[in-house]
Order: structure tokens, then C-alpha cells, then sequence
């Protein structure tokens, strides 16, 4: 049986990802997209993010635009939400 209490996830996604991509969202913010990965790091490091956030950014393929958080989870792999109609 399901934990009544614990937060539903999403298909393709597990709590890890879930924390990872909000660790992301903490580190870059609102104000910043659409962005590549050099902005994205200059941003996380400017905001003193942690070294693990850093490290993902850091692993983000040069020349591409990215325009939120989740299309960043996307590049880094990590499950997603998928859009509801």
C-alpha cells in the first residue's frame, strides 16, 4: 500500500530528480532565461550554489538556448513532468 503522506511523483520521475531540479530552479532563479550554459553557471555561482548544482550546469552541451528549468532537467536526464491537457 501506498504512504497516504508521501508527495506523488510524476511517471518518469523520482524524488531524487524532483530534488535535483529544485536545487536548479534555487540556484538560477526567474530572471535569467532564456539562457546557455555559461550564463547558467556565472548565475549559479554568483548565487553561491552548491557544488553538485555546479557540476550539472557544467555538464550542459555549449551552444544551446535553454528556456526554463525543465528544459534543463531535460538535457541533464532527469525525469520530467509531462505538460497535462
Amino acid at each position: 500500500m501506498t504512504d497516504p503522506h508521501q508527495p506523488a511523483t510524476a511517471p518518469g520521475t523520482d524524488q531524487g530528480d524532483i530534488e535535483r531540479r529544485a536545487a536548479l530552479a534555487e540556484a538560477l532563479g526567474k530572471e535569467v532565461w532564456p539562457a546557455d550554459r555559461d550564463t547558467l553557471v556565472a548565475k549559479a555561482q554568483e548565487g553561491n550554489a552548491r557544488d553538485d548544482v555546479l557540476s550539472q550546469l557544467r555538464r550542459l552541451p555549449e551552444g544551446r538556448q535553454f528556456e526554463n528549468v525543465q528544459d534543463v532537467a531535460q538535457a541533464l536526464g532527469l525525469g520530467t513532468e509531462q505538460q497535462r491537457f
